[in-house]
């Protein structure tokens, strides 16, 4: 299968998960999401497992490191975006009030990446693509479809974002409070933000990746017989889809969607 185009700068285009299963994680997605699982070697004794939806990868999963586990970080779903210069990205991303956590480097021939804090402490990826675009479909059922920062502080978030990624921003409001929508361009949305309130608890901010299904209510019930959790049960949003929030039986906490454009 050729590989697709590199994704627009600023498209949330790959997305991985750390567990402390890797099995048991590949037995739970392949049976909710109907994926199948491409062991590769990433290193000496070390698998990275490519998830496909047919031939088309939609991310990828790995075994979390020691040292995460030491530090108390759950398995977790991890979000990059695309950018043309990773390095420059993450110097831009530190002159705004972000922390570059890891600086950027090259993965091989496949690109080159840098991992990132925004100023109110969610992280997330750069991705530099050489010979790896990222994922092959988006916006489809089985398919990354969305990215929500949940955020303490979204004003300062927001400036952040559209300040590395010229994204614009617009604010409404929705039954839940204000949602900002975070665009490349007037017709081309690229991400979502709330601000947390206190019912999050001790939460930190973070990105939540959204996954389509065909039929939301089907693919929560299905997680709970592969043993996964529900955090959200599935909640109608008028004008746009169902959607609920799970956790995997590792703890990695994910959100499901069915677009009411799937039905279309």
């Amino acid at each position: 299968m050729e590989p697709v185009a590199t994704h627009a700068p600023g498209t949330f285009c790959w997305i991985e998960l750390a567990t402390t299963d890797p099995e048991a994680a590949k037995a739970f997605y392949t049976g909710l999401f109907g994926w199948n699982a491409l062991d590769t070697e990433a290193g000496p004794g070390v698998t990275y497992t490519f998830l496909r939806r047919g031939e088309q990868n939609v991310g990828a999963l790995y075994a979390q490191e020691a040292t995460q586990r030491e530090q108390g970080i759950p398995p977790h779903w991890f979000s990059y975006v695309s950018t043309g210069d990773a390095d420059a990205a993450a110097e831009r991303a530190a002159a705004l009030g972000g922390t570059v956590v890891v600086a950027p480097f090259d993965v091989m021939d496949a690109g080159r990446m840098a991992i990132v804090q925004d100023p109110t402490g969610a992280p997330f990826g750069l991705w530099q693509t050489r010979t790896h675009p990222g994922v092959d479909v988006l916006q489809e059922p089985g398919s990354l479809c969305w990215s929500e920062l949940a955020t303490r502080d979204a004003e300062a978030a927001g400036a952040f974002y559209t300040g590395l990624f010229g994204w614009e921003r617009q604010t409404g409001d929705t039954p839940g409070g204000p949602y900002t929508m975070f665009s490349r361009s007037a017709d081309d949305p690229a991400a979502g933000m709330l601000q947390m309130t206190e019912e999050w608890g001790e939460i930190p901010s973070h990105w939540m990746p959204y996954f389509g299904v065909e039929d939301c209510d089907a693919a929560v019930a299905r997680a709970q017989e592969l043993g996964g959790t529900v955090k959200v049960e599935p909640i109608t949003m008028p004008g746009v889809g169902r959607f609920a929030v799970v956790a995997d039986p590792q703890g990695a906490v994910f959100s499901i969607i069915t677009f009411e454009h799937f039905g279309a």
